[in-house]
């Protein structure tokens, strides 16, 4: 891993023979870059309870398990009279040595409602997607990335989530193949803090983790478009060129002033996979960063729901049945698993069938009952367009003109149904359904 030597704690009296600050014997002050394998931790700078890791004390066994005390501290203490020496590095073996360690406990309770937070959402992911839009401009230009704009941006991203999460994830919803490029970038940031959230992970690090997801692509703007939006597949060197953005983004961002060293990896190692088989270094399991391995599967869920200039938009159903059968090889089982429970079994935002024939949207997930969202009826049981918006909570089960309660059947394409969630929330569906419902 390259990081740059950041101190931020001003100049310490220099040591000679070491650049460790001692305390005594059994503590000792060291800044996370000066961390090794064998090490063992026994404090952080945080309270234990502000991060995920699951025991107070523990043995440093891999580089990604570095990464990821990086990814929320700035120092910790050490006791050397437990400290390994020899000790193994990166052990593949093992499915996930890094989750001996971290336990996720339940996300933060929402700040808001998603009525309140909507339209304050609508704004953050806007703005912000500006500002993405012109840092990649910027790029393509040959110019550089303003990483203080970028932090305030992803800063206003966080504060959202923390307030909604459904809020900014139907927003990722609103999908627009011809910016395609800016909005990947703006929602693996979006999710890669929902998927944290839901880790429980703290506010600092949901500002890391967030700065990873929107910087982790500014290496394509140094692709050829011709490659880069090439419609059919790509010969052999064209490739080469594609996976060279990796290390493109890599070396950007490390020219970057004040830039999140985490960041600077994530873009580098954002396609390597668990088994060894990815780009462009081949490291393996036990070498790729706990944001590194967030990154990627918000970075690929993305993509496969995304409509492309070579392929359409698969659904949420369709998107986790694929990245299910990449868990382990090419992707972190359990971060899967918890990224699709952050998400909901059905997700904000998508347009599902009830069991009685209605098509309805889905406005807010219930994160006690996962199977009985907040939605709107946008298509009744004979087929026909609904008027009336009107936000049925399925929790508390509500029951159709049959007197059966309404109960989602599945997910379904929003084209089939000449759905265009955009187009409704611009028309105002939500607000309306909300404004409707505490009239009554």
């Amino acid at each position: 891993m390259f990081f740059p030597n950041i101190w931020p704690f001003g100049r310490k009296k220099k040591q000679r023979h070491t650049s460790t600050l001692y305390s005594d014997a059994t503590k000792v002050y060291t800044p996370v870059r000066q961390l090794e394998v064998g090490m063992y931790v026994i404090e952080l700078d945080r309270p234990w309870l502000e991060t995920a890791f699951q025991f107070q004390g523990f043995e440093i066994r891999s580089k990604a398990e570095i990464q990821a005390i990086k990814d929320v501290c700035e120092y910790v203490y050490i006791d050397l009279t437990k400290k390994k020496k020899g000790a193994p590095v990166g052990n593949t073996n093992k499915q996930s040595s890094i989750h001996d360690y971290l336990a996720y406990g339940s996300p933060p309770p929402k700040l808001s409602l998603f009525e309140k937070e909507i339209e304050r959402a609508a704004e953050v992911y806007a703005s912000t997607q500006v500002v993405v839009a012109d840092f990649m401009e910027k790029i393509a230009r040959g110019g550089g990335i303003d990483t203080k704009l970028a932090k305030q941006a992803v800063a206003a991203c966080v504060n959202s989530v923390l307030h909604s999460p459904d809020a900014m994830l139907w927003m990722t919803q609103l999908k627009n193949k011809d910016e395609y490029t800016a909005q990947h970038s703006m929602n693996v940031c979006v999710l890669s803090i929902v998927l944290g959230r839901h880790l429980n992970l703290s506010e600092m690090a949901l500002n890391n983790v967030g700065l990873c997801g929107m910087m982790h692509d500014m290496g394509k703007m140094l692709v050829p478009l011709e490659i880069l939006n090439k419609p059919g597949g790509l010969e052999p060197h064209e490739m080469e060129l594609m996976e060279s953005h990796t290390t493109l983004g890599y070396e950007l961002l490390k020219s970057s002033h004040d830039m999140y060293p985490g960041a600077i990896e994530v873009a580098w190692t954002h396609h390597e996979r668990l088994d060894g088989k990815g780009y462009p270094r081949r490291i393996q399991h036990g070498s790729i960063s706990f944001f590194s391995k967030i990154v990627t599967i918000v970075d690929m869920y993305d993509a496969i729901t995304s409509d492309r200039v070579y392929q359409k938009g698969r659904t949420h159903l369709e998107a986790t049945n694929i990245m299910s059968n990449m868990s382990g090889s090419h992707l972190d089982p359990l971060l899967v698993i918890k990224f699709i429970e952050s998400l909901g079994v059905y997700p904000p935002g998508c347009v599902v069938e009830m069991t009685n024939g209605c098509i309805a949207i889905v406005v807010e997930v219930n994160e006690k009952i996962k199977l009985r969202p907040k939605i709107i009826i946008l298509i009744d049981e004979d087929k026909n367009r609904v008027e009336e918006e009107v936000v049925l909570d399925l929790s508390k089960m509500s029951t159709d003109r049959a007197g059966n309660f309404y109960t989602i059947k599945g997910i379904v394409k929003a084209e089939d149904w000449n759905i265009d969630s955009a187009k409704y929330y611009q028309e105002g569906v939500l607000q309306k359904g909300f404004a409707r419902n505490q009239g009554a």
